[in-house]
Formats: structure tokens, sequence, C-alpha cells
């Protein structure tokens, strides 16, 4: 299977939920501040390669179940990870002006309509996973609910935020001493693979997956998220300032160590047939890309 003819295929499936969303959210009843909509816009559209979603729809498929079943989830996780990259951008963060080749939200709009727009995000998220959950199925609804607590742990203190504080930290030169490595690995696995495993583990339940498949596809996760972040540091090996694990490893190091987790990621859903493949495509796309 080919990574490009997936993504071509599924992201616009994405894209159309999406766009589906923030129209009825700019329709509803209650007035929403059109600048507040143009700044949530902003910077979901146009977006990135949309990998979160995409592993979404690729484990439903994986549990034998359709890719739609995990288009709440995708929109869900596309808007808190836009919501994480308006706040990174922040001056009070990593204080950057450009993202995806336009200026940043705080910089197209301004700071505190961008950490407002941010919040919007975080909070549409859930209402959009959780939509429905009350009127399906008895069985339906507590997976439902399940996915918005998986995914809420991931997004919260225990994952994402706390990820991020800590990484502020170790970007400052506060890591604790004698523990660097295994602090920046805890580091990659709340801030970056967490989402990832959410977004994984989640879609497959919205599919019906059963507990033995979420626990497996929990480790594939993991390793996947982390993996990513490390195929990130690599192509920004060359930029003035080295990513954070290239300080403390070598780059053909960093690489061997993501194959490593690539393939321990791949034995987690080896014998799980075609219906896994896209799942398969998007992990090797996703730790050895060169873009």
């Amino acid at each position: 299977m080919d990574v490009d003819a997936y993504m071509a295929e599924r992201i616009p499936l994405v894209d159309a939920a999406i766009e589906a969303r923030i129209s009825a959210f700019a329709n509803a009843p209650e007035p929403i501040p059109e600048r507040l909509l143009g700044a949530m816009r902003h910077l979901l559209f146009p977006g990135g390669k949309r990998l979160r979603p995409l592993f979404a729809l690729a484990a439903a498929e994986a549990v034998g179940g359709p890719a739609q079943a995990a288009l709440p989830l995708a929109v869900a996780v596309e808007m808190i990870h836009t919501y994480s990259l308006i706040h990174d951008d922040l001056p009070c963060m990593d204080d950057d002006v450009l993202r995806r080749g336009r200026p940043t939200v705080h910089v197209a709009y301004d700071e505190a309509t961008a950490v407002l727009a941010g919040d919007a995000l975080l909070t549409e998220a859930f209402a959009v996973l959780a939509a429905g959950a009350d009127a399906e199925s008895a069985t339906e609804a507590p997976t439902r609910i399940l996915a918005v607590a998986r995914l809420a742990a991931a997004a919260g203190a225990k994952g994402l935020v706390g990820g991020q504080v800590d990484d502020l930290a170790f970007e400052a030169g506060g890591s604790p001493e004698g523990t660097v490595h295994a602090w920046l690995a805890s580091i990659h696995a709340r801030k970056t693979a967490a989402l990832f495993q959410a977004s994984i583990v989640a879609g497959a339940a919205l599919a019906g997956a059963t507990p033995v498949q979420r626990s497996r596809l929990e480790a594939f996760g993991r390793d996947v998220g982390i993996g990513f972040q490390i195929a990130d540091d690599l192509l920004d090996a060359d930029s003035e300032e080295a990513a954070s694990i290239l300080r403390l490893q070598g780059i053909d190091d960093a690489r061997r160590g993501a194959e490593g987790l690539l393939d321990r990621a791949l034995e987690e859903i080896e014998g799980w047939g075609e219906a896994a493949e896209p799942l398969r495509v998007l992990a090797r796309f996703s730790i050895r890309r060169r873009r």
C-alpha cells in the first residue's frame, strides 16, 4: 500500500468532517465572534499531514470496523493537536512567528485571541466526541465515553500539558541530574506519544476493538509516537537549534533507536492481516519520513 495514496484518499474525509463541525459551530444559535472563528480556522485549514486523525481511521480499519466509525475522534484529535500548536507558538512558550508557512495565530490576530482560539478548539473537541453519546445504543454510548476519557487523559496534566511543562524546563536547562535520558523519554511519551496512543486506541475502540486489541495498540501507539518525535528531531538536526534528543545522542544512534521502536510497534500487530496494512504503512511513514 502506498502511503501517499492512502493519505490522498483519507485526508479529504477528515477535512470534510472538520469543516462540517466548524460550520455547525459557526451557525449555532448562540453567537460566536467572527474573529474567534477566524482564529480557530487559521491553523486548521490548510492543515498538515493529519497523521493523528489518519491513525484513528486506520486503527478502526485494523480491528475490522469502518474508518468512518472513528471520524468523530479524528476531528477531536485534530482540534486538540491544533490547539496545542497555537499555544506552543505563543511568545510565552516557543515564540514562533511562522507555522506551516503562514503567520502563527498570535501574529495573524493577537496573543489574547490566540489563547482563546486554542481554548475554544480544546473544549469543542470534547463536544464533538461526546455528541450523540446519550442518544446511541446502550452498548455504543459507553464506548464513546471511553474515548472521551482516553483523549482527556492524553491531553491533560498527565499527558500533553505535563509533557510541555517539563519540555520547557528541559529547554531552560532544568533536567534532573543523572536522569536526563529517562526524563527526555518521559517528555516524548507524554507530549507526543500520548496523543498518538489516544488516537489509535480510541479510534479502534469506536470500531469495536476488544480489550486485548486495545492493549496491544497502546504499546503500538507509544512506540510509534516516540519514534515520530525522534524523526521530527532528525528533520531539525541541521537547524540552528538542534533538537533535544540529538544533544544526548548522535544522529545515527537516534535513527537506529527510531527503527527499533518501529520494529517493536509492528510486532504488536503482527498477524493482524490485510486490514491492518494502513496502520503499518502510517507507522513506517511516521518514523522513516524525510519531510
